[in-house]
């Protein structure tokens, strides 16, 4: 069996090297002093935005947009702790937004330059938001002036469209939480926020970046009390972020009372027993009786099992419903409390088509049972009744409500004689 002979390789051989494949040498320090020699014979901010302008024409800035970010936002290459690179000549420029002035006039200009640029070269967006991510993360090192002049640009960024929210995650930091660094950072930014667009693109901002349920993670962890939440904000004039934060903290609370509630009833706990755990729990998270009882009503409906006919979901509500009436009498002690539930039912039944019909029979089933009075069900139906399938409901219990409506004037008659 002949074997093929190989190939003789001359000693020394050199493979030659297509120029396409010849990568150039990364150096950002080279580009950096490009940089800054442009930004230096520039005279003011509109030159600076022209040179910007026409240098992505010459710089590299795909290869390095980070660089040129860092030096627009610090003066020069930011090294890892957040302070800049002293290699070279010249390797800092006051063409910067750390050495603008930190009055909001100033901020709005300098932040016009940066808008520019980025909506001259798109593919710079992203390389923004990442560098933002860094830059963030490295405000320990900035001096305080520094981090307050960020702050309100950032702020700025936000508000119009040139950075996510979402890069504010990354002050979740214990580095950064211990001395209060990133909650002074976050109040001079929503203070900004609040000033430049107002409450509601400041709370549509915590939403979006997914911090209106962690905003007392940014206190350090022998500040997180309520009071210390409530002071640090009110005295910044953000009211507006406590009342969200009360609001995000009542739902929890609520929420924790319903899987009490369907634990408790899983485990087969006697409902006196129940009821105390509720009113424990509600008197601790201050929650008002008006709301527990629709709590109640929703955690009770859930743990029904309705048949699709609704022939006979009816009946099996009101079976359900009676054996769980200790719950509603326990918490309508008012007639604010007695209103909520008969919304609440209205709303439900809307909602759930196979229930539209079970209205009358349970509000007459609640009456019969004393859980709701005829008082608070003459006010629902003159005045405090939801637009919610209203023409329905409102016929339905239109002949109950003449019959209570003329025992109430019997009533009235025999009292007369």
């Amino acid at each position: 069996m002949s074997q093929k002979a190989e190939r003789p390789v001359l000693q020394g051989q050199r493979i030659k090297t297509r120029k396409r494949d010849e990568k150039e040498k990364y150096d950002p320090t080279a580009f950096r002093d490009a940089v800054i020699a442009g930004l230096e014979k520039a005279e003011d901010l509109e030159q600076i935005s022209k040179f910007l302008d026409t240098a992505g024409n010459k710089l590299d800035y795909r290869r390095y947009g980070e660089v040129l970010f860092d030096i627009l936002i610090a003066g020069g290459l930011l090294v890892p702790g957040g302070s800049i690179s002293q290699d070279g000549e010249k390797p800092y420029t006051t063409a910067c937004i750390f050495n603008a002035s930190e009055d909001m006039d100033s901020m709005r200009e300098q932040e016009q330059v940066l808008n520019k640029l980025v909506r001259r070269y798109k593919y710079l967006e992203k390389m923004f938001e990442d560098e933002m991510k860094k830059v963030l993360v490295f405000i320990r090192g900035f001096q305080p002036i520094e981090r307050v002049k960020l702050a309100r640009m950032t702020a700025l960024w936000i508000a119009n469209s040139a950075v996510p929210p979402t890069v504010l995650g990354v002050l979740y930091n214990e580095h950064l939480i211990k001395d209060s660094i990133a909650l002074d950072f976050l109040v001079e930014l929503f203070v900004t926020l609040k000033q430049e667009k107002g409450v509601p693109a400041l709370i549509t901002a915590l939403k979006k970046g997914q911090m209106e349920h962690r905003l007392m993670d940014f206190f350090p962890l022998n500040k997180r009390t309520d009071e210390n939440f409530n002071k640090t904000f009110t005295e910044r004039g953000l009211g507006d972020i406590v009342k969200l934060h009360k609001a995000q903290a009542s739902q929890e609370y609520k929420r924790e009372m319903q899987s009490v509630i369907i634990d408790d009833i899983k485990d087969n706990k006697p409902q006196k027993e129940i009821i105390a755990d509720i009113k424990e729990l509600s008197v601790k998270n201050s929650i008002p009786e008006q709301e527990v009882i629709v709590i109640i009503w929703t955690t009770i409906m859930s743990l029904g099992e309705w048949n699709k006919k609704e022939e006979l979901v009816a009946d099996q509500a009101l079976r359900h419903l009676k054996m769980n009436n200790q719950f509603f009498s326990a918490f309508t002690t008012t007639d604010r409390s007695e209103l909520a539930l008969i919304l609440k039912i209205q709303e439900y039944c809307y909602e759930n088509m196979n229930f539209m019909n079970s209205f009358y029979k349970i509000i007459v089933l609640f009456y019969k049972l004393e859980i709701i009075s005829e008082d608070s069900i003459l006010k629902w139906y003159r005045e405090a009744h939801s637009p919610k399938g209203k023409m329905h409901f409102l016929e339905k219990m239109r002949p109950f409500v003449e019959w209570l409506q003329s025992a109430e004037e019997e009533s009235g008659s025999e009292e007369d004689e």
